[in-house]
């Protein structure tokens, strides 16, 4: 009962309501019921696996239907329950993923060298439509992995490939790195158990002098921390053995691994991040080339953090990370929080996981009816397993793409219609052609005719199967429209040429039979199979007067709805002359901010646009130009671009964020350029209005490798 109070109580404190709570433990009780009498290979009770389970899960804060189906995921097949009696106890969603997990749980690789790609396959195809199959798989197999010693040596080997070659790294490409490091451990413990032994034994030999410089560096960092009234949480740990190995496996010695000391530190917001980066920077020397923002360019698993190596008083290296409360979530848990925190997630990161989500789906349904193991394990390579890209809509929006994507790629991501109607790309203000590999950090415009249509050959250039399949829909829908007019005309004929009365064939009660017997929707889709020659019109009229029955089913096409992002409204920022209700949208051309001199330009069916009264773009446009002025009530932030020239191509990138902190600008992202013997950073700042902007460029001028500083018109 410990472990089950550990989890309500866990969920209590999180203000779960009590009939929710009840019902965890109802699926407490009734697992218990349902596996009373068996033993684990460990001689333990079974009931102690699913509710490990439920524990590791509680720990990453999934939500309560992840849990309760965490409890009862192996009732179905360890007893005698059934999908239906878990429906109706605990509800459709607990039965379906529980379902979907007995599935799962009965696959296996044949043999070490079957492809992870294949069993990967049979995996997703078991998902069905829920990621939490996977979320609870995960921690089904964590948890099997700290008990792996008591199965015989050849499950051992297969259990330890299963997990390396596809839950490692389904694992990482989810995010959820707590689960994901344990699994590293163990998996070298069971496949390299020399290898792991030696490394845990010269860290067990030397973990009391690790322990003690690791505390003294805490303390130093909480006091400089402290000092500037940074609200933080501050932990350190040694590094995984995994990650020692991996660093051996490079070919360093073990003498020469010095960051094996780790640090994080949690504050309130990004600022504060960029903030305690400098000032860590101004008492301890970092390491040239360690500092990473992972902040402005999230990793492929959706990892966001500041990194950064320092020199400790002592010599040790620390590698130190600086994020947020919601970078740390999702760092630790990844897309398992999807479901507790989709409310209260923002911005990229929730976007990103929605893309995940979508494209588990996009892959499950292209490939459910597809036999061929062969052309699945390709694609997976291709687009799943493969390398992430992150390319940008002009309004920063972030889009996750397999590499080699090409713009079409990217315009079907946003929406079907974008895809559609796209006749060109604009990447990086530059025009490139629609097979255009896209490069990471893209940023990336489609130009749309409301006139234009896909192109067959599409399918050749694009690289997602999400693209491939709404491209093969449009033509399919196409064909669809061109049969029902041909069966229609044929069923027509062939009711003339029998000298019959079109009303009285076609009356609604023959209707009503055809419909009942072909086992289709109405008469549109008779005429479609017509039209496809599936059946001919003279045996539509037969059917209709001698009464044929026991014709197969058909088979409807799936058509997958998106939401096209809403724009922001700036009306609440700018005053229109004249209008009180109207969309309003900054320029992205030109970034004003809160106190330049700005002008409205009337769009067609997107509002007034908003630009600078110097603005380039609109230079010899005399017309469709309005009066409008700030709200200077407004206390919204504004986007602006930065040039920052320095004399050098030396990293000075922790100066400038750290001069961005100190003067509250919010820095988006930083880029360095060094072409033409022309060295610095193009920067984008957040700021309240043109004063803020400016006395930011007044200070970076001061900085003594800053040559100069322009605000980008």
């Amino acid at each position: 009962m410990e472990t089950i109070n550990y989890i309500i109580e866990k969920y209590k404190n999180d203000g779960l309501e009590s009939d929710k709570l009840n019902l965890i433990k109802e699926a407490y009780l009734y697992a218990e019921k349902k596996h009373e009498g068996k033993k684990r290979k460990s001689g333990c009770d079974f009931i102690e696996h699913p509710l490990e389970v439920a524990k590791i899960l509680t720990d990453i804060n999934v939500d309560d239907t992840t849990i309760v189906a965490a409890l009862v995921h192996e009732t179905i097949s360890e007893s005698d329950a059934t999908k239906e009696e878990l429906e109706e106890l605990f509800g459709i969603d607990v039965a379906k993923i529980v379902e979907s997990l007995t599935k799962i749980n009965k696959l296996k690789l044949n043999d070490s060298s079957e492809s992870g790609s294949i069993y990967l396959r049979k995996v997703l195809v078991g998902l069905s439509e829920d990621a939490r199959v996977l979320i609870i798989k995960l921690a089904d197999r964590l948890h099997n992995m700290r008990t792996l010693s008591y199965l015989p040596e050849y499950k051992q080997k297969q259990k330890t490939i299963e997990t390396m070659n596809v839950l490692i790294p389904i694992a990482h490409r989810l995010g959820i790195n707590s689960i994901k490091s344990e699994l590293e451990d163990l998996s070298l413990k069971y496949s390299k158990p020399e290898v792991y032994n030696s490394i845990l034994e010269k860290l067990d030999g030397t973990r009391e002098e690790l322990n003690k410089v690791l505390n003294d560096m805490l303390e130093s960092i909480s006091e400089i921390l402290s000092s500037h009234n940074i609200k933080f949480k501050i932990k350190g740990r040694v590094k995984s053995v995994y990650s020692i190995y991996t660093k051996l496996c490079t070919g360093r010695k073990w003498n020469d691994i010095y960051d094996i000391l780790a640090m994080r530190a949690i504050v309130e917001n990004i600022s504060d991040c960029y903030l305690a980066a400098g000032l860590i920077h101004s008492k301890y020397r970092p390491i040239p080339k360690r500092f990473k923002d992972y902040i402005a360019m999230p990793k492929a698993n959706m990892y966001q953090s500041l990194h950064t190596s320092v020199f400790g008083d002592d010599g040790h290296i620390f590698e130190i990370q600086l994020r947020t409360k919601e970078m740390d979530e999702i760092a630790e848990n990844g897309i398992a929080s999807h479901w507790s925190y989709k409310e209260h997630t923002s911005g990229n990161i929730k976007n990103l996981m929605d893309q995940k989500l979508e494209l588990y789906k996009n892959i499950i349904d292209s490939h459910a009816n597809d036999e061929s193991d062969e052309a699945f394990a390709k694609s997976m390579e291709e687009e799943l397993l493969s390398d992430l890209i992150y390319v940008f809509t002009p309004k920063g929006d972030v889009m996750e793409l397999p590499q080699a994507s090409t713009p079409i790629d990217f315009a079907y991501r946003i929406h079907t219609n974008v895809g559609e109607k796209m006749v060109g790309a604009i990447v990086n203000e530059n025009i490139v052609p629609l097979d255009y590999k896209l490069q990471d950090g893209d940023i990336v415009k489609i130009k749309t005719d409301p006139n234009s249509k896909p192109n067959k050959n599409w399918l050749n250039i694009v690289k997602t199967t999400q693209a491939k399949n709404k491209i093969k829909s449009y033509f399919s829908k196409i064909d669809k429209e061109k049969y029902i007019e041909n069966g229609k005309d044929l069923l027509e004929k062939e009711i003339k040429k029998q000298k019959l009365v079109i009303k009285e064939v076609l009356s609604d009660n023959n209707i009503n039979k055809l419909c009942k017997d072909l086992k289709v929707k109405d008469l549109e889709e008779i005429y479609l199979n017509i039209g496809s020659l599936r059946y001919t019109a003279t045996y539509i009229i037969n059917l209709i007067y001698e009464d044929k029955k026991n014709v197969q089913d058909i088979l409807l096409d799936k058509v997958l709805n998106n939401k096209i992002e809403s724009k922001n409204n700036y009306k609440k920022d700018i005053i229109v002359d004249g209008c009180d209700d109207i969309l309003v949208n900054i320029a992205d051309c030109c970034h004003p901010v809160k106190g330049d001199d700005i002008i409205g330009y009337i769009t067609k069916g997107n509002g007034v646009t908003v630009h600078k009264k110097n603005c380039a773009n609109l230079k010899g446009i005399d017309t469709r130009l309005i009066s409008v002025s700030w709200n200077m009530d407004s206390d919204n932030l504004y986007t602006s671009k930065l040039k920052i020239y320095t004399f050098d191509s030396n990293n000075n990138l922790l100066n400038i964020v750290t001069k961005a902190s100190l003067k509250s600008v919010v820095i988006s992202s930083i880029n360095e350029f060094n072409s033409n013997n022309k060295y610095g950073y193009d920067v984008i700042v957040k700021v309240k209005n043109k004063t803020a902007l400016e006395d930011f460029k007044e200070s970076i001028q001061t900085l003594p490798f800053v040559s100069k500083v322009e605000i980008e018109e």
